[in-house]
């Protein structure tokens, strides 16, 4: 008996469940947050910080959690942590027991120790805006860092061996800005500059106030000093403060910070300038490839308020200024002014540079723009890594501190032509 076979089509079904997708959906998004903490990490952070106040906000919702913003979480006050704005040579943090090098990505909290070695600088700045410049073969410890939830912020720093250059911010009232030298301590105003240097070696402890306003205590003898700009204060274990006032250094002119200089051959003079200070006889003229005068281009004393320097190569310069008293006696540096050393020909003009907004991620500062695709492209002292066949570009500065900041971006190409935009950003 012949069998029969039915016809038809036979359809087979491969079941998805949605457990099976949301797993693929979190793995991708897992993978691309660890691709961006490893190329942008500050984006990356970024985000996070972002998730976990939309997270927070949302158990506040049904009742999981008391809101963030209803005054009973006092949301970010308490330690906060200091960071990294320049690293120059070797410098290392200590973190109990371990020391480590320092990085960009090292966060500095309370109790944490900072040395820079013989060719080391370093700048760190706090959650208040406090910056900190650490000078070669110094030693310094965070004592405190902190805010609380009326946003009254807290730093304390000890000054255990070496010299630092500091500067505050605009300060709340109630807060508070201390170093501490030799178990003296100085209380500091806002936006107030001053020098520390402690040699225990040989028992010298000097603290210069360069503006603002601050109040050196020292309980050891009970002694209480007030300080205005210019004025140092000296001590030495088992003697009183002894005060001094400086003389103060001149204002800086040309070529002014952070703006280009452009010339049309080396052979061209450029004119330094700066004004006259009170009681000073002569300057001292300091020129430098690196902002921390590690390396001097030009030191001379000059005796007028102006120099022309000609055939110096392209390229980024810092330069500062000191006054001299009748007794030899030199002011403390004047404010670094840097700027950019650009050689063109007249007959080469109009090279297209064209910027888009600026994208802020926390400290850093994303750089967008168009231009040749033959032609380099400097931001600051950093050389953009590359231009696209289509002339477009992008850049990423390393963390800039809190406050205004100037970008410089310069293009230009092999025939000399040559155009730069400058832009100011706020750190908040």
């Amino acid at each position: 008996m012949a069998q029969t076979r039915k016809s038809g089509f036979q359809i087979s079904y491969v079941t998805i469940t949605y457990r099976s997708v949301a797993l693929v959906i979190v793995c991708v998004l897992l993978l691309a947050f660890l691709l961006m903490e490893l190329l942008l990490p500050s984006t990356a952070d970024k985000m996070l910080r972002s998730s976990e106040s939309l997270f927070e906000k949302a158990l506040a919702k049904v009742g999981l959690i008391n809101n963030p913003g209803d005054g009973s979480n006092n949301g970010t006050a308490g330690p906060q942590q200091a960071h990294f704005t320049n690293i120059d040579g070797e410098v290392m943090v200590r973190r109990g027991s371990t020391w480590i090098p320092a990085d960009y990505n090292v966060a500095l909290d309370t109790g944490d120790v900072i040395q820079t070695k013989s060719q080391g600088i370093a700048k760190i700045v706090f959650a208040d805006g406090t910056n900190y410049t650490i000078k070669p073969d110094s030693l310094i410890r965070v004592e405190e860092n902190s805010v609380n939830a009326a946003q009254q912020t807290a730093v304390k720093v000890e000054v255990n061996t070496g010299t630092v250059d500091l500067a505050t911010s605009t300060m709340t009232q109630g807060s508070k800005s201390q170093v501490v030298v030799a178990g003296a301590t100085a209380t500091l105003g806002g936006d107030t500059r001053a020098e520390v240097m402690n040699d225990p070696r040989n028992d010298q402890h000097e603290i210069m106030l360069k503006s603002g306003n601050g109040v050196v205590t020292r309980e050891s003898t009970n002694e209480s000093v007030t300080m205005a700009p210019f004025e140092r204060v000296s001590f030495k274990s088992d003697s009183q403060i002894t005060k001094i006032r400086e003389i103060g250094p001149p204002n800086l002119i040309d070529p002014a910070n952070m703006y280009p200089k452009v010339v049309a051959s080396n052979s061209e003079p450029i004119t330094f300038s700066w004004t006259q200070a009170e009681n000073a006889k002569q300057y001292r003229f300091k020129l430098s490839r690196n902002p921390y005068f590690s390396s001097l281009v030009l030191n001379k004393i000059i005796e007028g308020s102006e120099i022309q320097l000609s055939f110096l190569p392209e390229g980024s310069y810092y330069w500062a200024v000191q006054s001299v008293g009748s007794n030899g006696k030199e002011s403390v540096e004047s404010e670094k002014n840097r700027f950019t050393l650009i050689v063109r020909k007249e007959s080469q003009v109009g090279l297209m540079l064209e910027l888009d907004e600026f994208v802020q991620h926390g400290h850093i500062i994303e750089v967008r723009g168009h231009t040749e695709n033959s032609a380099h492209v400097m931001v600051n002292d950093q050389q953009v890594a590359m231009i696209n066949p289509d002339g477009s570009f992008h850049h990423f500065t390393p963390p800039l501190p809190t406050g205004e900041n100037i970008i410089t971006i310069t293009a230009q190409n092999a025939k000399g032509g040559v155009n730069t935009k400058t832009q100011k950003v706020v750190i908040q």
